[in-house]
């Protein structure tokens, strides 16, 4: 629960308490009677306190568990997109190293051409 929160319900509490004791400090009765009205309007004002308390804490413990959900579900959805950007990365890699091994091999056949056609140019020329 926040300060503030807490500020809150102290303040509450004890202005609760303060009106109750002097509105029952004013009323014509006796001094047990009082004494026993201001216990009750305590324990009263000590219920309604837990009470908010107990609700307050509550909805931290909701607000919480619903971030953790959440950080979660960015946490899984984080995790996709690596993996995305892993196979695409993978699939431009795998292009890339086919068309260099193509290359290669046109490289190859053309110097091959090329040597083929030397040789038969020197074996045509007379010697």
């Amino acid at each position: 629960m926040s300060e503030k929160n807490s500020d809150l319900l102290k303040g509450l509490f004890i202005g609760g308490l303060i009106g109750v004791v002097l509105g029952i400090l004013y009323a014509p009765k006796s001094g047990k009677e009082t004494r026993d009205d201001i216990a009750r309007k305590a324990d009263e004002l000590l219920g309604k306190a837990k009470e908010e308390y107990e609700n307050a804490v509550e909805k931290s413990k909701t607000a919480y568990e619903t971030a953790v959900k959440h950080l979660k579900g960015l946490e899984i959805s984080a995790k996709e997109k690596v993996e995305e950007v892993e196979n695409k990365v993978s699939e431009f890699a795998n292009m890339g190293a086919e068309a260099i091994s193509g290359n290669k091999n046109r490289l190859r056949k053309a110097i091959d051409a090329g040597v083929e056609a030397y040789r038969e140019e020197n074996n045509k020329k007379p010697v």
